[in-house]
């Protein structure tokens, strides 16, 4: 079979097609799935990538309950995992239920980029210093005049130049100059690059040094947004959810599967509203294991009330934390092109980076503490099963008549066993079918749809 796919990019999308039909790579079935999944100006997708063939769409949702800063929210989310809308709507509505508030702040709000020069060979860090601080006014102003001259005008551009040094294996040193930018309301990757590059000839000029490499850092330690909430619980659960906190704070291993959990809600927002979901995701994991040891991103604790609330129960007030890099645009790139990162921006109406970043960080902290309480009450397996039967039942091949039938035997089954399988899914539906086929039984009627959130 030849697989040469020279030109294959310059090919129309029918032609793409026609050629991997030829190929043996798709059928019929296939091409007449990728046109329905076309629900977008075919124009926009090959403007986005090269070879385009079609869409892969994601299920996509809201949130509910979500209150930040006082603000109701509407949050949406790009996810196929079942129980990431629910579990974050279901906690938020707990959250105000609880007494509880959700409160963010941007406490930084900077962009790196890095020039490197790879080895010093005519200066040591002290002349290097030494040098930047003389000539640290002049950049930001050449800067600022030039490449970076709109941001600077409303209100960022280049802020700041650090020089870190790093020993290499053959005990000679390497140089990294970061450049701070504030990019304003744009994620900004491409004006930091352009910064760097602009600067480059400048930096090797004046050290009197080889430059290697221009590029922004996604480790945006600069760009910060811290976010709180507060909750009245039982003492029972809210200590259990700090000692569960406890085990991620000094655990690396439990540490990865928590702020897994975290990342699962903020980059299902991030892919909604067009944002670099892969940038944050990086960005985040460098942070926590910054020092050398990757730790939880959340942090929770219990402060008990000294009075009973009622006879039987103590309660106490639960507080969670998280300070989370978070580098994002509302302007620019697939935020303002994609139909439905344009549709998610008007259902969040955040009307600034500060405002999307706290959005975003909190309903990552919200879905971590329903996490901990699922984990810390009725486990991960009956809360995760339960909304994963949905997927089950379809996977088994249940009719649509048959579904809630069949819905309600796996719970009883989940129930009692406390695990499910798509076998014994396919296993109930034939015991179901067998029962109606020989008149032993009937279909009832399809279960409500109320919400439930």
């Amino acid at each position: 079979m030849d697989l040469t796919f020279k030109g294959f990019s310059k090919l129309s999308r029918e032609e793409r097609f026609e050629l991997l039909n030829k190929m043996g790579l798709i059928n019929k079935s296939d091409i007449q799935l990728l046109k329905k999944s076309n629900f977008m100006e075919q124009d926009l997708a090959e403007d986005f990538i090269e070879n385009s063939l079609g869409y892969f769409p994601m299920p996509y949702g809201v949130v509910t309950h979500l209150n930040v800063n006082g603000t109701e929210r509407l949050v949406p989310m790009a996810v196929e995992e079942t129980s990431i809308v629910a579990a974050a709507s279901k906690t938020s509505k707990w959250i105000k239920q609880s007494k509880g508030f959700i409160k963010t702040k941007r406490v930084s709000d900077l962009g790196i980029g890095q020039i490197q020069i790879a080895k010093l060979e005519n200066n040591d860090p002290e002349q290097i210093k030494s040098l930047l601080e003389k000539v640290k006014e002049k950049w930001l102003r050449s800067c600022n005049e030039s490449v970076s001259k709109s941001l600077h005008e409303r209100g960022g551009g280049v802020k700041d130049f650090k020089v870190r040094f790093i020993e290499r294996p053959d005990k000679s040193i390497m140089s990294i100059l970061h450049v701070y930018v504030d990019t304003c309301e744009a994620m900004g990757a491409n004006v930091i690059n352009q910064v760097c590059e602009f600067l480059k000839p400048e930096v090797e000029s004046y050290f009197n040094e080889t430059v290697n490499m221009c590029i922004l850092s996604n480790l945006a330690d600069s760009n910060l947004t811290e976010v709180s909430i507060e909750l009245d619980v039982d003492e029972e659960l809210g200590k259990r959810i700090e000692e569960a906190s406890l085990f991620a704070e000094l655990d690396s291993y439990r540490a990865s599967t928590n702020n897994k959990g975290i990342m699962n809600a903020i980059d299902s927002v991030l892919i909604a509203t067009g944002n670099d979901w892969r940038a944050v995701e990086a960005g985040v994991h460098a942070f926590v294991g910054a020092n050398k040891t990757y730790t939880s991103l959340s942090k929770w604790r219990y402060e008990s009330f000294n009075s009973l609330v009622s006879e039987d129960k103590k309660k106490g007030r639960l507080k969670g934390s998280m300070t989370l890099p978070i580098s994002i645009g509302i302007v620019g790139g697939v935020t303002s092109l994609h139909p439905f990162s344009k549709l998610s921006m008007r259902f969040l109406k955040a009307e600034s980076v500060s405002e999307l970043s706290g959005v975003i960080a909190a309903v990552g902290l919200v879905q971590n503490l329903g996490a901990l309480r699922a984990l810390t009450t009725v486990g991960i397996i009956e809360g995760h099963m339960r909304l994963h039967i949905k997927n089950l039942t379809l996977g088994a091949g249940a009719k649509e008549e048959e579904a809630p039938v069949l819905q309600k035997k796996l719970e009883h089954i989940l129930k009692i066993s406390k695990r499910i399988t798509l076998s014994q899914a396919v296993e109930a539906l034939g015991e179901i079918r067998q029962k109606i086929y020989s008149g032993a039984g009937e279909l009832h009627s399809k279960p409500s749809t109320k919400n439930e959130s």
